[in-house]
């Protein structure tokens, strides 16, 4: 490779050697800038949860109507996740870095033009659309540092690209934060971000590589598509990061519409939980290591119904202290379940290639082609999850004027995630070659760890 074209024709991690005399620095400088890219990228996915705070009753908008702009915002980071996966392998890392960067001034721009009282609300719905392409970033993000990085550190390097990026949601929250509280406005937000973006774009091309050898293994992405655990690992990531990326947009709406909270009271508080969340994550990677994923999926997924279940209570007794502390818990495990919830994934196929006789590095290259492409479908899948949040929350709203009714569904969907964790991963049937899928039993090296 050169520095001139970008593009780098010999990659192989596996060897130590190589890594050794030059592998290391550059895949360490790519995850670097990578991580910065897909931050901002986080972070404008999430800017209109922040945006609605601005929005007082000059602008003319109810509590239904934000919590529709934010699902369809959330709904379209989802959806981008398919083809933003497989976008590396057409366009290159390096370039689809660049493009996916310098695409975040879309939205940016856009709100900046529209953000002023007056504006219809389909106008809003329209650059909320724009602004959900940021939640792809992490798909190609992930999808592109996964090449760079040996099996024995791809744990590492996607559990810091993964929590390096979800920290964008905080982060935005805490400047949101320290503009209202020097009685600033929406556009000085939005005019902070616009040089950060092109800050990342120029970094990612000065700084970034290709790889040639990486190719768009299609047939891998039907056959994920066609295994039934995908949609399964799918489902339960709905109740982890779905979790997470819809309470991170409704948390300070609903502390504006159930508790009468200002915008400034609400910006102090909705920062913390996805903090929490982002940080603990390796940490609910590390537990599946030591613990197994599943066992430890499935005690999480019963801590969040109990958090549920007494925010249900607080928002009855109209307990601020009460509702704020264990919603931020909620936030906290629900970081946790991201990180155990994907280290199951590797272990789940690594035991379908035992299962069907493959044995050595076989069975390994098996594990993680079929891992590999179906993590993408899982991440956009799971996104979803934060529209269904939203939308509970919308109708909740309108129909009792409080949460409880949203809280007491999501009281029972996560009493189903247990069920059905319980039910395919740990439950002890006759035949055990193909349900027992604890990633304690899976091959150590197999190690998504921390994605």
């Amino acid at each position: 490779m050169t520095a001139q074209s970008k593009w780098i024709e010999h990659w192989d991690p596996e060897n130590e050697t190589f890594w050794r005399e030059g592998g290391e620095k550059i895949a360490r400088r790519n995850l670097a800038f990578s991580v910065l890219s897909e931050h901002i990228g986080f972070s404008i996915w999430t800017l209109w949860s922040v945006l609605v705070l601005f929005m007082g009753p000059e602008y003319g908008l109810t509590p239904a109507d934000k919590f529709l702009l934010t699902s369809v915002v959330t709904l379209v980071g989802a959806v981008v996740r398919v083809p933003y996966t497989f976008a590396v392998a057409v366009f290159g890392g390096r370039n689809w870095t660049i493009v996916s960067a310098s695409l975040l001034l879309v939205p940016t721009i856009a709100a900046f033009a529209v953000m002023k009282p007056g504006t219809s609300f389909h106008t809003f719905l329209w650059i909320g659309l724009l602004a959900g392409i940021g939640g792809g970033n992490f798909a190609s993000s992930m999808t592109n540092i996964n090449a760079f990085f040996p099996l024995r550190k791809k744990g590492w390097a996607l559990g810091l690209n993964a929590g390096g990026g979800n920290i964008g949601v905080p982060v935005i929250q805490l400047v949101a934060l320290a503009i209202i509280g020097a009685s600033g406005g929406p556009r000085v937000l939005l005019g902070i971000y616009i040089p950060l973006i092109l800050v990342a774009a120029i970094l990612a091309a000065v700084f970034m590589d290709n790889l040639t050898s990486v190719k768009n293994d299609t047939g891998a992405a039907k056959d994920a598509a066609r295994d039934a655990h995908t949609w399964i690992m799918a489902f339960l990531y709905v109740g982890t990061f779905g979790s997470f990326i819809g309470y991170a947009f409704a948390f300070g709406q609903v502390l504006q519409v159930q508790f009468g909270r200002t915008p400034l009271q609400a910006a102090y508080l909705t920062f913390i939980g996805p903090l929490l969340g982002s940080l603990i994550r390796p940490v609910g990677g590390w537990l599946a290591d030591r613990y197994g994923g599943a066992r430890i999926t499935l005690w999480n997924f019963v801590a969040m119904a109990a958090a549920t279940a007494v925010l249900i209570v607080a928002g009855r007794q109209k307990s601020l202290p009460l509702f704020v502390s264990v919603f931020i818990a909620l936030f906290a495990l629900s970081g946790l379940g991201n990180g155990s919830t994907f280290k199951m994934i590797p272990g789940i196929f690594q035991r379908k290639a035992l299962a069907e006789g493959l044995t050595g590095d076989e069975a390994v290259a098996y594990g993680r082609r079929l891992s590999g492409a179906s993590m993408g479908l899982i991440g956009a899948v799971g996104a979803l999850g934060g529209v269904a949040i939203n939308l509970a929350f919308r109708q909740s709203f309108l129909s009792s004027g409080t949460g409880t009714g949203a809280f007491t569904a999501f009281l029972a969907f996560y009493g189903l995630c247990f069920a059905v964790t319980w039910a395919v991963y740990l439950r002890r049937p006759a035949d055990r070659t193909h349900t027992d899928t604890s990633a304690s039993e899976a091959t150590p090296h197999l190690g998504y760890a921390e994605v």
